[in-house]
This record gives C-alpha cells, sequence and structure tokens, in this order.
C-alpha cells in the first residue's frame, strides 16, 4: 500500500509506504529529482539493509533515518513502514526549533537504527494508523493534519535516538544543538570547506572548543566529521555515476587530482579506480 499527498501549489509531498515488496530508492539516477527524507521501521524480522553499496542488519522494531541523497533498498521491503518527505512539505531546518533533528537524526555521517521499547511500538501504530486516516481523507485541513502527524513523529523518535546515542553523557541542549549545527554546516559545505577552523568560525567558537565537546559525547573529532562526509560523497560519485576521477576532484573542492587521489587511498586503502573496479565487481558477485 502507498498513500500519499501532494501540494501543487509548493510542490510538498508527502509518502506512507506500507508493506509494499518493492520499496527502494536510487538518488543518482531514478530518483534524483526527488529530495525525500525517509523513516523507514522495520516490522518484520531481522532483515539486511543496504545503504549507498554497503549491507547492515535492520533488527525488528527498529527505526532508520535516511537522508535525501542516500540510496537503498531493504531485503523483505513487505515488512517496512516508510515515511518520506522533502522540504516543499516540511522543512526540518526552518522548522529546527520544533523538531530539533537537523544534523542528528538527519545530516549525520553515521546511519542510526533506533530501537522501538514495547510502550513506543503501541504509539508509533496509533500513529501509523491515524496517518493512514487522514492521508485518504481529503480535505481542507489535510495537509495541515497530516505536518502535525509528521512533526510528532520526528520529535518521538528523535528523543529516543538521542537518549540511545549519548546514554551516558547529562545532555546539556545548548551543547547538543553545537555539534548538530556542526554536522548541519559540513553537510552544507564540505564540497567547498575542509577545516575545522572554517566551521568552529561560523560557530563562534574555538577549535579545541569544538575537540573538547566532542570528546565528551565520544563523538569523532571534527576533522573525521568533514573528512568522512568527503570521503563518502566520494565513494557515493565513484559507485553510482561515471564521472571521471578528476571532475569528482574538484566537485569535492581539491584543487589537485593527484592530491585527492592520495586523500581518498589513505583512508580506504584503495585509489579511486580500484574502488571504482572493485565496487564493480562486488556488485556484479565476482
Amino acid at each position: 500500500m502507498k498513500l500519499s499527498v501532494s501540494d501543487h501549489n509548493t510542490g510538498g509531498d508527502l509518502l506512507l509506504h506500507n508493506s509494499e515488496t518493492q520499496f527502494d530508492r536510487l538518488f543518482y539516477t531514478r530518483d534524483l529529482d526527488h529530495k525525500y527524507f525517509t523513516i523507514a521501521w522495520n516490522r518484520g524480522e531481522k532483515q539486511t539493509v543496504t545503504i549507498d553499496s554497503y549491507a547492515y542488519d535492520f533488527m525488528p522494531n527498529t527505526i532508520l533515518p535516511l537522508m535525501y541523497n542516500q540510496s537503498f533498498y531493504f531485503e523483505h521491503s513487505a515488512d517496512i513502514v516508510a515515511w518520506q518527505f522533502n522540504r516543499e512539505f516540511y522543512c526540518i531546518v526552518d522548522h529546527d526549533t520544533e523538531v530539533s533533528c537537523v544534523g542528528f537524526l538527519f545530516g549525520m555521517n553515521d546511519n542510526i537504527f533506533i530501537d522501538l521499547d514495547g510502550e513506543t511500538q503501541r504509539k508509533l501504530q496509533i500513529l501509523l494508523d491515524i496517518f493512514i486516516e487522514e492521508l485518504k481523507t481529503n480535505d481542507d485541513i489535510q495537509n495541515g493534519m497530516l505536518v502535525m502527524l509528521l512533526k510528532r513523529l520526528i520529535t518521538m523518535i528523535t528523543k529516543l535516538a538521542r537518549t540511545g546515542t549519548f546514554p551516558d553523557v547529562k545532555l546539556n541542549d545548548d551543547r547538543f544543538h553545537i555539534l548538530r549545527k556542526f554536522n548541519l554546516l559540513v553537510e552544507m559545505n564540505f564540497h567547498t570547506q575542509h577545516s575545522v577552523s572554517y566551521y568552529a568560525g561560523r560557530l563562534n567558537k574555538s577549535p579545541k572548543t569544538l575537540s573538547n565537546l566532542f570528546a565528551l559525547y565520544n563523538y569523532k573529532t571534527p576533522i573525521q566529521v568533514i573528512q568522512e562526509r568527503i570521503l563518502m560523497e566520494a565513494k557515493r560519485l565513484l559507485f553510482y555515476t561515471d564521472k571521471p576521477a578528476k571532475q569528482i576532484t574538484y566537485e569535492l573542492g581539491f584543487d589537485d587530482a593527484a592530491y585527492f587521489s592520495n586523500f581518498f587511498k589513505k583512508h580506504t586503502a584503495l585509489s579511486p579506480s580500484e574502488f571504482r573496479n572493485n565496487k564493480k565487481m562486488v556488485a556484479e558477485g565476482k
């Protein structure tokens, strides 16, 4: 079952996928023009989800948020309930004070798998039922009701993710929001800005303050976040597109192809061409 609503004036879309046997996303080809954020709920047994060509265990009753620029497919998509929306339907950046998910739930380099306890499963089922009812009700307040439900969904899973990701840290909102804002700035600027000092300046913090903050949360260092985001994009471009390495070099803000190649090999043990060839062999089952 696939239910959806579209606002033809704004281009806003909200989609609900439930028990579909063919549900996936190919950002760089088929779905390039549809920038949908995804919230996936595995209601079946343990299965494999493949994200940007890497396989992960997707456990039962677990939520997985996915960025609009990620490609993915599920081993058993019929067991998945998924909400998808674009920024024209609900902009999580403009409404960050409402949901506080940017740079954490969406916009982190790592995929977050959020376990649901029994009570949360019950609440989520109720929310799902209301989503289905509202998507089937075409009236003047439909979009407003669906935006309200979507905010409730995002807020619920953001709270769970925050507790599960940093269980041993007393969460200070100001410090946590700095971490989120850093991640968001990296997502917006990694193509051109590769230094910690740039992002520290945008946040009115010193690089040392940022490093201390990240250490408090047992998080990666700021430079690791930047470099991993660059590498993630490089891998996507090498795997999903036919763009030459030289073009990718300049798209990712490097002036010299040899420097980019050395940077890539240092972190992956493969040159860009070796990575592309290796991934093709994996995809072809060789």
